[in-house]
């Protein structure tokens, strides 16, 4: 039984959930409390009420979802750690931070003001629990801006079996203003580590049972037809590493086991979330508080025969969002295009009745109102080895609109992949080459050079 006394709070009947959470709006107009919670390398539809309890039980995740307004066209700004997380703490896009890899960098916070900066000028009492791994030192206050912290690390490996106590801890506590408190998990991260062969660090999960108990093959297991060159190329330079990727000769029943282990991962983080609204639920103060849900990146899952992150493909750069707040957010499905990396941090302003910094390039979700047509999601992929002498770093830009997909690198000879995400949501078609989507790879070329133009990014597109 994984955490069944949050469910019985959270999972009440539709009638008495309507009746006793979402009716009229907060009596005092005071701000909200906010509650971040966030997984690492999470799939979009990583919890079962979505991909079906077959081989998948999350009941915490379920339970959040049913009170949410759930965002399934949410991207990562950049789906490797540091990039999106530093995008989403500073509500800046990679190129302006200039954090596009997991490099040791720091940026500078008076350019680059975090949340917990934020927020504590603003006279929130401002907390972070767990992982970090953004370019802002972890051990400096001064710089990541949140006033009270505990189990904060970067790399964030064995920190989630302590990190609910420490959130539950500050929840319960006496305040006397509102407060904002980020919990950060490392899992389902751990897979990394699992195709590795390496320990848990987060806790061991078994063995896999054998491969026809395992979840089946992703249906978009092949690569995609017309791939670019240099995503082909990428491919067997990230298959050749023994360190990072090191799935080159995995068959169909090592994939099927990679899927199964990720899902372990994803059960146990969830029982972890559930303790962590259990404190919520328990202290009185879910009525109070706006929960965030979300994740900084997926993970490739055996997708076109990639694990981990750092592509653009749905699996590795869309990422789970929840809203929840008793009053003001009605639960259902948005389909409006999201960048976490910029919008998550004036979405939070608007709901504290924070003035943000002047800069952002993001808009808040509060309403379900907005004028943009496509999201931009940037990455640099230097994770593989050299490949005949030579090791490719390309550099891309995703644009996603309502329906499509347009991908560029700024090398390869052939570096465009353009897919109807309508019919073809697994992309496993790349339609760049199809004279019949000819004006609508020209359009795509246009939103992302209108997009570069406003935000400054220098990045080389193709077709000029």
């Amino acid at each position: 039984m994984r955490h069944r006394t949050f469910l019985k709070g959270a999972a009440l009947s539709s009638l008495a959930l309507s009746t006793r959470l979402w009716a009229g709006n907060r009596e005092n107009g005071e701000r909200p409390n906010i509650l971040l919670i966030m997984t690492d390398q999470q799939i979009a539809d990583g919890y079962s009420s979505k991909l079906g309890g077959r081989y998948l039980d999350t009941p915490a995740m379920d339970a959040l979802a049913n009170r949410s307004r759930i965002y399934e066209r949410a991207y990562s700004p950049n789906p490797i750690c540091m990039p999106a997380r530093t995008s989403m703490w500073s509500g800046r896009y990679p190129h302006e931070t200039g954090i596009l890899t997991n490099q040791k960098a720091t940026i500078d916070p008076s350019e680059f003001p975090t949340l917990g900066t934020v927020f504590g000028r603003a006279g929130y009492q401002t907390a972070y629990v767990g992982k970090w791994h953004a370019a802002y030192p972890v051990k400096d206050a001064g710089h990541h801006g949140f006033q009270w912290s505990e189990n904060m690390a970067d790399n964030g490996n064995g920190l989630d079996p302590a990190t609910p106590a420490a959130a539950a801890g500050f929840i319960r506590r006496s305040h006397g203003k509102p407060w904002l408190l980020v919990v950060s998990f490392n899992n389902p991260h751990n897979i990394c580590e699992w195709a590795r062969g390496h320990a848990l660090p987060d806790g061991e999960i078994g063995k896999p049972p054998p491969p026809n108990e395992c979840p089946p093959l992703a249906a978009n297991h092949a690569p995609p037809q017309n791939e670019s060159d240099i995503m082909a190329q990428m491919r067997d330079s990230y298959h050749a590493t023994r360190m990072c990727t090191p799935v080159g000769s995995f068959g169909e029943k090592e994939w099927r086991e990679y899927r199964w282990a990720y899902y372990r991962m994803i059960e146990k983080v969830d029982s972890q979330v559930g303790q962590v609204l259990r404190a919520l639920e328990d202290s009185g103060q879910w009525k109070d508080t706006l929960v965030v849900f979300t994740s900084d990146h997926g993970d490739m899952m055996g997708a076109h025969r990639w694990n981990q992150k750092t592509v653009f493909f749905d699996e590795a750069s869309r990422i789970p969002f929840f809203l929840a707040l008793p009053g003001q957010i009605k639960p259902g499905v948005s389909r409006r295009l999201v960048n976490m990396g910029v919008d998550l941090m004036p979405t939070l302003c608007d709901f504290a009745g924070i003035q943000p910094p002047a800069n952002l390039p993001g808009e808040s979700l509060r309403t379900e109102t907005g004028s943009r047509e496509v999201v931009v999601v940037q990455n640099h992929m230097v994770q593989g080895e050299e490949l005949n002498g030579q090791k490719p770093e390309p550099e891309g830009r995703m644009v996603r609109s309502a329906r499509y997909k347009y991908c560029a690198f700024n090398l390869g000879e052939q570096r465009e992949e353009l897919y109807d995400m309508e019919k073809d949501p697994g992309e496993t078609i790349n339609q760049a080459a199809n004279p019949e989507f000819k004006s609508i790879l020209r359009q795509h070329r246009d939103y992302l050079r209108d997009w570069a133009a406003r935000h400054g990014d220098r990045f080389a597109r193709p077709g000029g």
